[in-house]
């Protein structure tokens, strides 16, 4: 018989940052507030773009959505504990932040390992990318990286919830993460670790691999065009996925690698931030700042509005 001795949890944050919570409660809200117009912004350009309907920017809006799902996941409870030094929630919606959390970390990382295809066939086949990446390729992408991260999550969520806690209660951390919550638990975790190691493999690991074999091929081929102009267009069609790949991956892969105990906590708290909350901001910047066509897309809109 399951016997649960928490109801609730409490989430420290950032104790040595309590001085400062005030601004930091107004950067935070400044940076949601930035990050959500940003990505909504590039997905009603793409929605109403001629010139944006491609997979490329497909892929892009995608990332977009996933973004705004995530800091929305963490940022409003966030800034609850950033303001009150601290708080609390249910047992039952810390264990659901972390499967929306688990959830759309999961679909980014395949998301972004199907962006390097798609970018290694532009540049490197680009006689067969029409014949490859047309929309139902894309939409079959998307729909088995959504469902293939909720069914893998899952599986994870239904034994978490099967789990018996008897405390501590203390979670410190600014959100619920996997090791945080696993460590209230008086079960025997074992087997689940193992598997989260499994499925990390599958889901981190794996398209981490495949975007570098896709840019050793793209950088490989650049470097033999002759043409300048043609070697830095090609370029900059990758450069602004590449750059996201090495903050995100570089972050997650920090988190996965580094132990979550004793003095590297603050390291991984700010390893945290930087996939869940500074990534979602800077998408939209390097995507649009650095793309022609995203510059004419929003000329274009400027000028309709005015």
């Amino acid at each position: 018989m399951q016997k649960n001795n928490l109801t609730y949890v409490l989430l420290l944050g950032f104790p040595n940052l309590h001085r400062c919570n005030i601004l930091l409660f107004l950067f935070l809200i400044l940076i949601y507030c930035v990050t959500i117009c940003g990505n909504s912004i590039i997905i009603v350009l793409v929605s109403i773009s001629k010139n944006l309907h491609s997979p490329m920017y497909f892929f892009i809006t995608q990332v977009s959505v996933l973004d705004i799902l995530l800091i929305t996941d963490i940022v409003p409870n966030l800034l609850h504990i950033v303001l009150y030094k601290g708080a609390t929630m249910s047992l039952a919606a810390c264990i659901s932040q972390l499967y929306v959390f688990a959830n759309i970390e999961t679909s980014e990382c395949l998301i972004l390992a199907v962006m390097s295809y798609d970018r290694y066939l532009a540049i490197c086949n680009p006689l067969r990318y029409n014949t490859i990446i047309d929309k139902a390729f894309c939409m079959k992408s998307v729909i088995v990286s959504w469902s293939l991260s909720f069914l893998l999550m899952l599986n994870s969520e239904i034994h978490i919830y099967q789990f018996d806690f008897c405390g501590p209660n203390v979670i410190d951390h600014f959100f619920c993460d996997f090791s945080p919550v696993l460590e209230l638990s008086c079960s025997d975790t074992s087997f689940l670790l193992i598997q989260a190691r499994l499925f990390g493999t599958t889901v981190v690991i794996c398209p981490f691999i495949i975007i570098i074999v896709s840019y050793v091929y793209i950088i490989t081929t650049i470097l033999n065009i002759r043409s300048i102009s043609r070697r830095q267009k090609a370029f900059s069609t990758c450069s602004s996925h590449l750059t996201v790949v090495c903050i995100f991956f570089g972050s997650l892969l920090s988190i996965y690698l580094v132990p979550a105990k004793g003095q590297l906590s603050a390291t991984n708290k700010i390893l945290s931030l930087l996939y869940t909350v500074v990534t979602p901001l800077i998408n939209p910047f390097i995507y649009s700042l650095r793309n022609k066509d995203f510059k004419e897309a929003l000329e274009k809109c400027k000028r309709k509005i005015l």
